[in-house]
């Protein structure tokens, strides 16, 4: 029995010796190749000073029209995630895809990640790199909330928003989207040993944890790749999703009905429980923060509609696009 035990002792401290060596090779390489990776990491667009930081704004396109991207949370790479929507609208109006700080290609900031510190950072922004107002905004899932307060700020400066699954601010005011602190650790544990890097290998689990690697050229899949392991969980990204529901609170505090048109986006759900329906009642209740608002479910369609279904958001952008070139 002491022999048997002795053997499966030996065996285990084995497995364990020959896990620590690999983790810790595994460790060595991911931070060579993270150096490495910065030199493959050109950004497609410019950078401009922004509160003392340097902050990414990729432009493309032709036309009097600007319509401005605003990412979701968490999105590592906003250049490459609106690619499959931009792509269809460039060759009629001006495209602006901006990184808060924490994202993209942008640096990380220790400014305050509450919902006015960002839009004014946003029209800051875009007043330096020479972007010409009115814009029409675009928000996905959380973006929605900087795209609202920048427009109750700036009114002058938007002529239209659509929403692309993107909560209401009374949505976020009451949902818990608070990230537990296993899910952070675990994630920066996998980027620190070159797990992720592994994983992303893998095409499958590309299109399982970022984006279908089909929807995009090879250089965007590696930028891709370099953005997500380079910002898991980063103290920006995490600061965003403690201050939702206040920030959803500013917004709302500062509520007025918009006069310029409000498309609202919103997945078609397979949940029937109370929160899918509540969802689908809130979405159809957002439409009411403009008085030229309208809501749209789309069929087959993941909460990343602008991916799933780009043909159908860019016809939903330019119909706020033709009447706004008059202005």
């Amino acid at each position: 029995m002491k022999k048997g035990l002795r053997k499966g002792l030996k065996v285990l401290g084995g497995v364990m010796l020959a896990t620590g060596l690999l983790l810790l090779a595994g460790t060595v390489y991911e931070s060579y190749q993270s150096t490495q990776d910065m030199k493959s990491y050109p950004p497609p667009g410019k950078y401009y000073e922004v509160s003392g930081h340097n902050m990414h704004l990729y432009t493309a396109g032709k036309g009097e029209v600007t319509v401005v991207f605003a990412s979701g949370w968490g999105t590592p790479n906003p250049y490459v995630d609106f690619s499959p929507l931009y792509d269809k609208l460039k060759s009629e109006v001006k495209i602006a895809v901006y990184d808060r700080f924490g994202y993209g290609y942008s640096d990380y900031t220790d400014q305050p990640r509450d919902v006015d510190t960002i839009s004014e950072e946003i029209h800051q922004l875009l007043r330096t790199s020479g972007q010409r107002p009115p814009y029409i905004m675009v928000g996905h899932s959380l973006g929605a909330l900087e795209t609202l307060r920048f427009a109750q700020r700036y009114p002058d400066e938007v002529a239209g928003m659509v929403m692309i699954d993107g909560g209401s601010p009374e949505y976020y005011s009451r949902a818990d989207l608070d990230t537990p602190e296993w899910m952070i650790e675990s994630s920066r544990f996998l980027v620190k040993t070159g797990i992720a890097r592994t994983l992303l290998h893998s095409d499958r689990m590309m299109a399982s944890l970022v984006i279908d690697p089909d929807l995009v050229t090879e250089p965007m899949k590696k930028a891709l790749t370099i953005s997500t392991l380079r910002h898991a969980y980063n103290d920006n990204v995490m600061e965003e999703i403690r201050n939702s529901r206040t920030n959803a609170d500013c917004v709302i505090k500062n509520k007025t009905k918009f006069d310029f048109p409000l498309t609202i986006l919103t997945a078609e759900s397979e949940q029937t429980d109370v929160g899918g329906r509540a969802w689908q009642t809130d979405q159809a209740d957002f439409a009411s923060w403009s008085s030229q608002g309208t809501q749209r479910t789309v069929p087959h369609a993941n909460s990343r509609i602008h991916r799933s279904q780009p043909d159908m958001v860019a016809a939903e952008i330019m119909k706020l696009v033709t009447p706004s070139s008059d202005l």
